[in-house]
């Protein structure tokens, strides 16, 4: 008893003084550990009442709303657009505001009033003289940008306010407290731009062939910006990039139009009796329990009316409740079809308009794409809490409310190429997406693109691959962001980097996040703990403001996992993983104390584990006998190409040759019932890439058979360079390889097979070293195996 608990003393101690050690040695950069598993600490902000540990909100947790009545009118003549608008902005915050900012994005398009921050780089390729006006600075104005005639408040009364920029501050009568509101009126107007010309995400496109214009109404009122607890204002100035941090409300808009043109909004439409013609009200009322989308305004329809042009105009009056934010689109070449999507009980309209050049891709897929969407989107976050959701085709990609804008046109003969058909598919289900990310989970873009578009791009790809399971996804699989992240250091940013200051934006804010993402689902967390996790954020933080930390911690908080050294290296670091098998040493007890023939060098290993998009996911999803896919459920879905890619390719199989190895040292009778027929394996890894990742390992066997190991990241927390792992199998290995189905990201592949001979040892003597070395092992923290070969 006194010896054990001597033992059990000094193991305390040992303890005790290492817990010590540890603490010393973090953020260590001489240390080969304690730095990449370190806890965010302050990093992350420190929690509060309205923001918690967990990831809540708190029980203080407050924001601002802003409510806004808008009625504008469009001058497509004079291509103009003119505006006024009532603000109810409501203080709920605890501070007295003496003033509020609001955000005037079309001084963009200004070149005295932009941000200044433009330079010739950011110029589209096809310069025009348009767009080189945009970047005239001899002191005279070119015409775009907002002009402000008056801002008065409630009794019309003059208010003071300056012009900075891409903002606006308006100053207040009277402080304003807590809990009260101020109501004011902006009466503004702008000269629209051509969208194609001058690039930026609002204005008109122009189509020689009919002489028509399809107008896109984004940015286009001013608006307040976010005052929160955690930043104050959000008026970091509109460069062309960052998007929008914006304050949710109560909208009504009104918009004058020309008679012939057909509308689409945030919200709903309240008047379409008195815009409609009759039958085009009917089809409306008809697609609201149609199976199949309805062309409420036909094919005909819309050439006819490309043809004659109304001098005369109508006033369409949309509705829509807790948006942050409010776009519309106006043509009179739109095609204009509709079905509706049942969402938890509820019914959406998910609608598309285009015009009659995207017909033959868009007539097929847009609205059923929507409807997917947003079934599939609220089966992983919360419920699509909106009436409607909407696809506009406008030769680009952008969201807002409701509504958001992609391409997709067909040839001239109407005839479509597979690359656009999935091209448009991936944009409409992206933009559509973004109603949840950040439309509803209200995330700030400006300061934090990853938590928009990053998030988004990751539910796109899971819905993307629920639509189709050979989807050729870009944004997801681990190995499409390889070669990104094997880019010298010097070149990359972490995923936490401020937008405006990104070089790379596409792999940096999108894929690199979505795939981070995608790793911690199917990888490290597995698809229930994840997705369980992920929900709850969404649920905590709909129709709400949360920063990364609210994301981190609640991901933590609701699944029981550790993932600060996650974090650490995928959203705060640029290192990559590179993990290589550096030796595998074997030995096998043998009652006849020979050995069969250990397997040499690889002839060739040619045979890939998975097809172009046969990554993790999908092949889960395929096995999973649960998920349906939309492509089986609705047949006509399936074109050409569908059919055309249900081929199946042929794998090499892996050719190997034999030597003799030498013959093992006769065992005792009682280690010839106890090892008889085992095969031992040690592996040594070693962690060139600096990203600390889970290292899986696929034994293939000599009789061909094969079997996976995942082991977790932690193997890498005593040493964060090196790691080893010693195996007993039933079998003998011919080969062995790392990351079999490519679901790390390592950036160098090279160094993760074996398949060469073995270095043989004999048992007797490794079993001796080991069992010699376990006492050394207890107090170096090194298992047997370790301890044996430091020896």
């Amino acid at each position: 008893m006194k010896s054990t608990k001597a033992l059990f003393s000094l193991s305390m101690a040992l303890v005790c003084s290492s817990a010590v050690f540890a603490q010393n040695i973090r953020n260590n950069p001489e240390s080969n550990h304690g730095n990449k598993f370190e806890q965010l600490g302050t990093i992350l902000t420190t929690p509060n009442e309205q923001r918690t540990a967990s990831g809540a909100p708190g029980i203080k947790y407050w924001q601002q709303k802003a409510d806004y009545n808008i009625k504008c009118s469009l001058d497509e003549k004079e291509l103009k657009l003119n505006g006024s608008e009532t603000i109810t902005y409501s203080n709920n915050s605890p501070d007295v505001l003496t003033y509020i900012w609001l955000q005037l994005d079309e001084n963009e398009h200004n070149n005295l009033s932009n941000s200044g921050y433009q330079s010739s780089s950011l110029m589209p390729q096809n310069t025009t003289t348009q767009a080189l006006d945009k970047f005239q600075y001899d002191g005279s104005d070119n015409g775009y940008g907002v002009k402000i005639s008056k801002i008065t408040d409630a009794q019309g009364r003059p208010l003071k306010y300056t012009i900075n920029k891409t903002m606006m501050r308006v100053e207040m009568p009277a402080p304003l407290v807590s809990g009260q509101q101020f109501v004011f009126n902006v009466d503004w107007s702008y000269k629209i731009g051509n969208r194609i010309a001058m690039g930026g995400r609002g204005g008109y496109e122009y189509f020689p062939e009919d002489g028509n214009h399809l107008f896109t109404m984004t940015q286009w009122y001013p608006r307040l910006c976010v005052y929160s607890d955690f930043q104050g204002w959000q008026n970091h100035q509109f460069t062309g990039r960052g998007e929008f941090a914006l304050t949710f409300g109560d909208f009504k808009v009104q918009i004058t139009a020309p008679a012939d043109h057909i509308l689409g909004g945030t919200g709903e439409c309240v008047n379409y009796e008195k815009v409609l013609s009759p039958a085009q009200l009917s089809r409306y009322k008809q697609s609201k329990t149609a199976a199949e989308p309805v062309e409420i305004v036909t094919l005909e329809e819309a050439k006819q009316a490309e043809k004659n042009k109304s001098t005369q105009t109508k006033a369409w009056i949309f509705e829509a409740k807790d948006v942050r934010d409010f776009a519309w689109t106006s043509s009179r070449k739109f095609i204009w079809d509709a079905m509706a999507q049942p969402i938890e009980g509820k019914s959406v309209m998910c609608m598309s308009f285009y015009g009659k050049e995207a017909y033959g891709l868009y007539r097929k897929f847009s609205t059923k794409a929507v409807a997917h969407t947003i079934k599939t989107y609220s089966h992983f976050t919360i419920p699509y809490p909106y009436p409607v959701a909407q696809s506009i085709e406008a030769a680009n990609g952008m969201e807002y409310p409701m509504i958001c804008f992609n391409y997709g046109r067909t040839e001239k003969d109407g005839t479509y190429t597979e690359t656009s058909k999935n091209g448009m598919l991936g944009v409409i289900i992206h933009e559509v997406g973004h109603n949840f990310f950040p439309m509803i989970v209200n995330s700030d873009e400006r300061q934090w693109t990853w938590m928009d578009e990053g998030l988004n791009s990751f539910v796109e790809y899971l819905t993307e691959e629920l639509w189709d399971n050979k989807f050729p996804t870009k944004k997801g699989p681990a190995y499409t962001i390889v070669d990104y992240m094997k880019l010298p250091k010097n070149e990359l940013e972490p995923v936490m980097t401020n937008s405006e200051n990104i070089v790379r934006f596409g792999p940096n804010a999108y894929s690199k996040p979505a795939t981070a993402l995608n790793i911690l689902r199917e990888t490290i967390m597995g698809r229930e703990l994840f997705d369980y996790a992920f929900k709850e954020y969404a649920r905590r933080w709909a129709f709400k403001h949360p920063t990364p930390a609210d994301f981190f911690r609640t991901m933590e908080d609701a699944s029981g996992e550790d993932l600060d050294w996650f974090w650490r290296g995928w959203f705060y670091g640029t290192d990559a993983c590179d993990i290589s098998l550096d030796s595998v040493k074997f030995a096998k007890a043998d009652v006849n104390a020979t050995v069969p023939p250990a397997t040499s060098s690889m002839i060739k290993l040619e045979r890939p584990l998975v097809n172009a998009f046969e990554d993790i996911s999908k092949i889960r999803n395929k096995e999973d006998k649960s998920i349906s896919f939309y492509t089986d459920k609705d047949l006509k879905t399936r074109d050409f190409y569908w059919k055309y890619d249900r081929g199946l390719e042929k794998y090499d199989d892996t050719e190997r040759k034999q030597v003799n190895t030498p013959a093992l040292e006769q065992l005792s009778s009682n280690d010839k019932s106890k090892y008889a027929g085992k095969f031992f394996y040690e592996l040594s890894f070693s962690n060139k890439g600096g990203l600390v990742m889970p290292v899986i390992v696929e034994f293939t066997y000599t009789d061909g058979t094969k079997r996976i190991d995942r082991i977790p990241a932690q193997i890498w927390r005593l040493n964060e360079n090196n790691a080893s792992k010693f195996y007993a199998e039933d079998k003998e290995v011919a080969s062995i390889k790392l990351d079999p189905m490519r679901e790390t990201a390592d950036i160098d592949e090279s160094n993760n097979t074996w398949g060469g001979q073995a270095q043989a040892t004999k048992f007797q003597l490794f079993k001796q070293k080991a069992n010699a070395a376990a006492a050394r092992g207890q107090s170096t923290g090194l298992n047997p195996m370790q301890a044996a070969d430091k020896k």
